[in-house]
């Protein structure tokens, strides 16, 4: 009887490993010899923030889909992202610009992100890594842009007189929080993150000081964002000074909660949201347009004020940045921040009186 023969297996061929993103990230622009410096930081950082949102993922599944998400994520996020050390997520730096009703990327940031991931999916369709580049053909238009703006006194009027129905954040908490925005032209994250060591007395001048947290993370949006802020006599009216005594905890502010996401005040910012658009306050009001208001009331103002002394209480960058600003920046006296901050003024319709 014939032996079967017997049939060879033939060996299997070894599944050929995905070109991840990252992977064709260095392959064809930061191991390029021919890409420019300029290039290669610019889809470095667009690449980066790809994958914050989204992950590693081979170039081949990565389509229309996840590059409108991510087209949309852009338009989101605020404008001062990677201009500050930052531990939050983007989902939460997108959460935190809604909150805060601060600016977002422009869509020429957002188009110029694109342009790199574009530029790095021409390479792989060519070499048919890819069957089509999804990062072609996009509206970088995103609908009408609200320019936000300061308050008027009518509008400030509304806000002092409407009723609080928020259950998250004490009336009392709101009300002292904008009064401190007004008169300080801090953002709402540097307000709600105070602590009581932050309130301290500089060549006998009471000040808030804007600093790193080294025990959460917490930092100011920008090097210049570490800074000094004389306590309006307005807010030493108000009480203040008091809350160093009778707020429990190690935070100033009492009524605040840190959000799952690592927000302290997200909710107030919500709750705002929310009133603003019950008593009918426009698009281009938001809790920034205090931040507004001060630069605008004090860039306006009779008294001897010098722009720098202004850019430096508010945390900006020096409008004209010179060896000789950087010097004279750090070297403003607090008496003379203090006559800065003591130039911001209201009408008296302007805050509901409320004990603290």
């Amino acid at each position: 009887m014939p032996k079967p023969r017997t049939v060879k297996k033939l060996p299997k061929l070894a599944k050929a490993t995905p070109l991840m993103l990252s992977g064709a990230l260095k392959r064809f622009v930061l191991d390029n010899p021919h890409a420019s410096a300029d290039t290669k930081k610019a889809t470095q950082r667009a690449v980066d923030l790809f994958l914050q949102a989204f992950g590693d993922a081979p170039v081949s599944i990565i389509g229309g889909e996840k590059a409108g998400a991510f087209r949309d994520l852009l338009f989101s996020l605020p404008a001062s992202l990677g201009k500050r050390k930052s531990s939050l997520s983007l989902e939460k730096e997108a959460q935190r610009a809604r909150e805060e009703g601060l600016p977002t990327l422009s869509g020429k940031s957002v188009k110029n992100h694109m342009m790199r991931l574009s530029a790095l999916w021409n390479q792989l369709h060519q070499r048919e890594l890819v069957s089509r580049n999804p990062w072609t053909g996009w509206n970088f238009e995103n609908g009408q842009k609200t320019v936000r703006r300061s308050w008027t006194a009518k509008e400030l009027a509304l806000l002092a007189s409407a009723s609080w129905h928020s259950t998250s954040v004490p009336e009392q908490t709101f009300r002292l929080v904008s009064l401190i925005a007004a008169y300080s032209g801090m953002r709402l994250g540097e307000i709600c993150t105070l602590r009581k060591e932050d309130l301290q007395s500089v060549d006998g001048i009471p000040c808030f000081l804007i600093r790193p947290h080294t025990e959460t993370g917490w930092a100011p949006k920008t090097e210049a964002g570490t800074r000094m802020v004389p306590v309006h006599s307005k807010l030493i009216e108000a009480g203040v000074q008091v809350l160093k005594e009778t707020t429990n905890g190690p935070y100033l502010l009492p009524g605040l909660e840190t959000s799952k996401q690592g927000v302290r005040g997200a909710a107030l910012g919500r709750a705002f949201s929310l009133l603003k658009t019950r008593i009918g306050l426009p698009a281009e009001i938001t809790f920034h347009s205090f931040r507004h208001t001060v630069s605008t009331q004090l860039r306006n103002a009779d008294a001897n004020i010098r722009e720098v002394w202004i850019d430096r209480l508010l945390g900006h960058e020096a409008t004209h940045k010179s060896q000789g600003t950087t010097t004279y920046l750090t070297g403003i006296s607090t008496a003379n921040l203090q006559q800065t901050i003591e130039a911001i003024n209201y009408p008296e319709t302007a805050f509901k009186k409320i004990p603290f």
